[in-house]
């Protein structure tokens, strides 16, 4: 099974408002799982109080600027998104450098970051070509199917 016979699973859940998927033929074992949405939650719940020490989602990752104090367009360039559910991360290994920083220059096809699926290491390439102006996710944190990662103009 490839990336893209995945991303058509993933769009069809979306389409079809499934939250649970699981294929298991010769060889393939796949099961694709939607989290909840939060805000859909938190209306359904509505009046309901919470405790103030049990916080009901992580706080929104930041978007992470070339320099300190520089402003970050939100609406221009491409969106390089994330084609699967997963955990995003930078760079290859702990040790290794970036496989991109804000400034860089990417061609289609180069690979900007790596999605953890269960247990497997994808790279995700860029689709587009163009300089890296923003790097829209924190390392090391959980990303849904179609979240921007990147801002390329």
């Amino acid at each position: 099974m490839d990336l893209e016979e995945i991303r058509k699973i993933v769009e069809l859940m979306e389409e079809h408002g499934l939250s649970l998927f699981h294929l298991e033929q010769e060889g393939v074992n796949v099961k694709l799982k939607k989290a909840p949405d939060i805000e859909a939650v938190r209306e359904a719940l509505g009046g309901l109080a919470m405790a103030p020490a049990a916080p009901v989602a992580a706080a929104a990752p930041t978007p992470v600027a070339a320099e300190e104090g520089e402003e970050v367009a939100a609406e221009n360039g491409k969106v390089v998104e994330s084609p699967m559910v997963g955990t995003f991360y930078r760079k290859p290994a702990p040790d290794a450098d970036d496989f991109v920083q804000v400034g860089d220059r990417v061609s289609e096809g180069q690979t900007v970051c790596i999605i953890e699926a269960m247990k497997v290491m994808n790279e995700i390439k860029s689709e587009v070509s163009g300089t890296i102006s923003e790097i829209c996710v924190e390392d090391s944190v959980p990303v849904q199917y179609g979240d921007a990662l990147f801002r390329v103009t």
